[in-house]
């Protein structure tokens, strides 16, 4: 009996590994309309883009350089966020352990590298800053608490992630981290990520709810989201280094929630700022796709309202 019990286990382990996996979705359609729509939407954009759009409600998708690698940026936190709730789920770490901060943790002049050394802060006001505020140092901290990289990439791997990669300060990932800096990732692979935290599929649906709320919660809101109604509930996470621009994000939209993933390199255009090419294409396809699968919804970004945009 014991054994069966093992089995059947066993049984289940696999079948919610299998259900996670960014390649296992089961009856996927091309979307060609929006593919030939975003398509036009990328020619003669002065770099490299990719673009992965999956309806969750039909899984029709759209795929544009879908499978090509880019860099995450700041959206290597989402699986740093796994990460670190793969060890409170272990119970290596508690999830409201008190944190005491330390001058050597500091990368940057954030919110956390702003702290004194020894100030004490709950690790999920850190996990907070990480994903509302893109905090730098805060990510590197829970980065180490969660293992490293090689152990936020070993849980990439067992669930069916085989290209999305921390490279920053993870052993044997030095020429990796010279391509792509942080982290490598595909924009389906980080879509289907996002989405699987999303379906509750990721570690467990709990910790997978916990995870969605904070992905809710953003501060930079001035690309993708922007086009989006201000009634709509979203979830994301957005990157950008000097030559690379990237965000990720699921909308739940009123004829069925969509997720989509756009990513650039090698951007000619490497200036700060709104009208940066990469943002503006950000916007454009993130237009585009709410436009396409709510096509009499009447929301448009009021006239000057790009002023409180971040």
């Amino acid at each position: 009996m014991k054994r069966f019990h093992f089995f059947l286990c066993f049984l289940m382990l696999l079948s919610f590994r299998a259900v996670c996996q960014p390649g296992a979705i089961q009856d996927i359609s091309i979307d060609k309309k929006l593919k030939t729509k975003l398509e036009k939407a990328l020619s003669g954009f002065h770099g490299d883009v990719g673009v992965y759009v999956r309806n969750i409600k039909t899984n029709r998708t759209a795929a544009v350089n879908a499978d090509s690698l880019f860099p995450t940026a700041s959206m290597i936190k989402v699986p740093i966020l796994c990460g670190i709730f793969d060890k409170i789920y272990k119970g290596e770490v508690k999830f409201d352990e008190e944190l005491i901060y330390r001058d050597s943790l500091k990368y940057d002049n954030g919110i956390v590298g702003s702290f004194r050394d020894s100030t004490k802060i709950p690790l999920p006001k850190v996990v907070h800053l990480m994903i509302s505020l893109s905090d730098n140092t805060g990510s590197l901290w829970l980065q180490a608490m969660a293992g490293g990289g090689s152990t936020i990439n070993d849980w990439l791997a067992t669930n069916g992630f085989t290209n999305t990669r921390v490279n920053s300060r993870t052993p044997g990932r030095k020429q990796a981290q010279a391509t792509y800096g942080w982290g490598q990732t595909t924009p389906r692979e980080m879509a289907e990520l996002i989405a699987m935290i999303r379906n509750g599929k990721a570690i467990s649906p709990d910790i997978s709810e916990r995870m969605y709320r904070y992905l809710g919660m953003q501060f930079w809101d001035g690309e993708a989201i922007s086009q989006i109604p201000p009634y709509i509930k979203t979830a994301a996470k957005s990157g950008a280094v000097n030559q690379a621009k990237s965000e990720a994000l699921i909308v739940h939209a009123p004829h069925g929630d969509y997720v989509f993933c756009i990513t650039t390199k090698n951007q000619a255009d490497q200036k700060w700022g709104r009208e940066n090419e990469g943002y503006v294409l950000i916007r454009k396809v993130s237009e585009i796709i709410w436009n396409h699968f709510e096509p009499k919804e009447k929301w448009k970004p009021l006239s000057g309202s790009d002023r409180w945009w971040f």
